[in-house]
């Protein structure tokens, strides 16, 4: 009887999501921020869709990969956010066992993808300021749209063995994640079984990536700074540099949670879960909820665009 329930339990058709462990009392009070946030970034990513489309002056290759990023943003919210909220406000707990690899899947391709899309922002600003008169002949839209292809072919790719790993596992433990989404460690660890394979990939894939993306971005701002260093007035040098600034702080907003949320989940043993679990929905919602922000204020054309529609809706 004992192996007949277990060899049955061993593909379970559903877990059971907890939210937030040892702080269900507190869920409806969590969801403010976060529900705020999900509607923030919502709302600031499909504005930035809006304007590139509408303003026919920011149909260039850095306002191209923005929007890019914005897509990226919004899927990684969409694919989070609301089972979060439906579990805070409703109890709804259970997520399909094939829902549960799909949002895995969206979730590791869609942050993947981030980072391609900043190195390939990381590019732009190299050419535009270390060869700024061949900028338009070097970054053409079907070049933009090559470096888009293959940023969504790495990403999609990396990001496959999470599920097919996770779909291998026997479980005969228990299906309760105590988590709001399905994290692959989260997930993983519910296995009855030697799960090395799967906590090495997701390092190697954290590291490849952060590795390889932070390298070629590393290069691509040795190469700018040197030609800033070079301008002959402070001035311009302030005015280069600041062109840099709205990415430098995207940079910023997506690795630092992401390798801190990474490092915590795989070696903080002493660190209280429900700590790691928060750690972890800031961690994806604050680039999303920053992104169209920092480039907002930060550029001049989407800054000038908004303050336009709004003076339009006034009068």
């Amino acid at each position: 009887m004992s192996d007949s329930n277990r060899t049955d339990f061993s593909n379970p058709s559903a877990f059971i999501l907890l939210g937030i462990p040892g702080l269900e009392a507190a869920h409806i009070w969590i969801s403010i921020p976060f529900c705020a946030m999900y509607a923030i970034a919502i709302l600031g990513n499909f504005t930035i869709l809006f304007i590139v489309k509408m303003e026919q002056s920011l149909h260039e290759p850095m306002f191209y990969f923005l929007c890019m990023l914005a897509v990226t943003d919004l899927v990684i919210s969409i694919s989070t956010v609301p089972k979060m909220l439906s579990i805070f406000w409703f109890n709804s707990r259970e997520i399909g066992f094939s829902a549960c690899l799909t949002q895995m899947y969206f979730l590791h391709s869609s942050s993947g993808m981030e980072s391609g899309i900043l190195v390939a922002m990381a590019f732009d600003r190299y050419v535009a300021i270390c060869d700024p008169l061949r900028h338009s002949t070097t970054l053409t839209n079907s070049l933009v749209a090559k470096i888009g292809l293959a940023v969504v072919l790495r990403s999609g790719i990396l990001a496959l063995p999470y599920p097919f790993l996770v779909r291998q596992w026997p479980y005969c433990r228990t299906n309760i994640i105590p988590h709001f989404y399905c994290q692959h460690i989260a997930v993983v660890k519910l296995a009855c079984t030697d799960i090395r394979i799967s906590s090495y990939y997701g390092l190697f894939d954290l590291l490849f990536v952060i590795g390889m993306d932070g390298f070629f971005i590393a290069v691509s701002y040795i190469q700018i700074l040197q030609a800033i260093f070079c301008l002959p007035t402070k001035d311009a040098r302030l005015k280069t540099f600041g062109t840099c600034i709205s990415h430098l702080c995207a940079i910023s907003a997506l690795y630092v949670p992401n390798v801190f949320s990474s490092l915590m989940f795989r070696f903080g043993h002493n660190v209280p879960l429900h700590f790691l679990v928060l750690i972890s929905g800031v961690y994806h919602m604050v680039p999303p909820v920053l992104h169209p922000i920092i480039y907002g204020v930060r550029t001049k054309q989407i800054r000038g665009r908004l303050l336009q529609l709004f003076a339009h809706k006034e009068t």
